[in-house]
């Protein structure tokens, strides 16, 4: 049994994982890169899983760094299905029709750029064609239910409170030599998300492939987090500045959506406009309501008296792009939500290009920054900064706030790998850059007795 890392291993984005017996061929995930040109480069380059050959495909959740290159795989020869929650089968289908029209918008505009200097047009990796070819073959599985997937591979998925509808994934091989339990963590979350329920780790197995996105620390405390935007809400409207929170739309907006209620009916901020500047966006937050069997029980119990604090006053769908454009004249506080999380794309780039110029905007940063992306370069504090191909001088205030994160700090992280500590598995970390992974790796050894590695991109493992 063989386990190939072409994603994720060394960074947080593009996971991939192919997992190979005597019997079957799976693939866990195939997720976009996310970050600068080289993330770009490596997106257009097909790792060596022949899709042809692939009697599975299992997703652990609707991220796009974990599903965005799915719409490869029909045009690759894969025949097969993609294995997920029924929650994932359905915001799937929103985050790569999105994703296909950032390509092809984004191919467009480069393309403009390269003929009028006499280069070569450039195509999108894919496009909505493909969307369209791959989403019939997501099949939803509810949690805690056995299901055979290709000879010999039979697999359960188990809660990971990261997002909505996102899972753990238990493999369970069987050759010759017998039974082997490979479990893939996906994306933790904390053991306290706003809307989700908590993770819910299997208890036994052979092998963990452990994310390590925050391995080297742990997040602030939720009500300090909470303070802290509310003393930025408070400065924002004294100045009548804008503040512009760069967000997953699927699964951070939402919490924040939550999280901002919680603070106006607490009285803690003034209540100014808060603006979704996101179709995808809102379309993620109607299959909350969908799939309300799946949230955490605050969240539940909101929907079950039809007054979940989604629906606050103060805000504001932003469905067309006339609209999204019309509040850069806005001369008045506000919270602006849009994606992408990293500032890679979407509609978040042209606030970020009206606005970071001006001293009385706010920026706050709420997620994970990969290396090379916009986001990264606005925590590290650079003063200029390329935004649609213009340079623009950063005079706005940014605020890292970490305590939104849904992802698990190192303790959680320790703790979920504890539940299956006692059947001593081998330990893979991978979503994770080297530091992270290393300091997790070490924890892990000490506090349980486990055997951590740190497999490279392209790396095979054998068990």
């Amino acid at each position: 049994m063989r386990l190939h890392f072409f994603g994720a291993a060394g960074e947080v984005t593009g996971s991939c994982t192919l997992v190979e017996t005597s019997r079957a061929r799976v693939l866990v995930d195939f997720g976009t890169h996310q970050g600068g040109p080289e993330a770009e480069a490596r997106n257009r380059r097909v790792p060596g899983i022949e899709a042809s050959r692939l009697d599975a495909v299992v997703l652990t959740h609707a991220h796009i760094d974990h599903c965005g290159r799915l719409p490869l795989l029909p045009g690759l020869g894969y025949k097969g299905k993609v294995w997920c929650t029924p929650a994932t089968r359905d915001i799937s289908g929103i985050m790569l029709r999105d994703s296909a029209k950032l390509q092809v918008d984004d191919a467009a505009r480069a393309t403009r750029k390269r003929l009028r200097r006499g280069r070569p047009a450039v195509e999108p990796i894919y496009g909505p064609d493909d969307v369209e070819r791959l989403l019939p073959t997501l099949e939803g599985l509810p949690y805690d239910t056995e299901r055979e997937i290709a000879p010999g591979v039979k697999i359960v998925l188990h809660e990971s409170g990261h997002i909505l509808g996102a899972a753990s994934v238990e493999l369970r091989l069987e050759d010759g030599s017998g039974t082997r339990r490979v479990v893939f963590s996906g994306d933790v979350g904390p053991l306290e998300a706003p809307l989700v329920r908590r993770p819910d780790p299997p208890r036994e197995a052979d092998v963990v492939v452990l994310e390590s996105t925050y391995g080297d620390r742990e997040h602030k405390d939720l009500r300090q987090t909470l303070d802290e935007l509310s003393r930025v809400l408070r400065r924002a409207y004294e100045v009548r500045g804008k503040v512009i929170v760069p967000a997953f739309a699927l699964g951070r907006t939402q919490d924040l959506i939550w999280h901002l209620a919680g603070i106006y009916e607490s009285g803690k901020a003034p209540r100014v406009p808060v603006y979704i500047d996101s179709p995808m966006a809102i379309a993620a937050t109607e299959l909350y309501r969908k799939h309300k069997d799946v949230l955490g029980e605050d969240a539940r119990g909101a929907m079950d008296k039809g007054a979940l604090r989604l629906a606050i006053p103060e805000l504001r769908f932003l469905r067309t792009g006339d609209e999204s454009r019309a509040i850069n004249e806005l001369d008045e506080a506000c919270v602006i939500i849009a994606a992408s999380g990293m500032c890679t794309g979407g509609r978040v780039l042209h606030h970020l290009k009206h606005n970071l110029w001006k001293e009385r905007t706010h920026v706050v940063i709420t997620g994970f920054q990969a290396r090379g992306s916009l986001g990264r370069r606005l925590v590290e504090r650079q003063e200029r900064v390329i935004v649609l191909g213009d340079w623009v001088f950063v005079r706005a205030e940014v605020h890292t706030l970490g305590g939104f994160s849904a992802h698990a700090g190192q303790g959680d992280l320790c703790s979920w790998a504890g539940t299956l500590a006692g059947s001593r598995p081998r330990v893979l970390l991978n979503h994770g850059e080297d530091v992270p992974r290393a300091a997790l790796g070490e924890r892990l050894s000490r506090e349980h007795g486990l055997e951590c590695d740190a497999p490279g991109y392209g790396e095979v493992v054998e068990f």
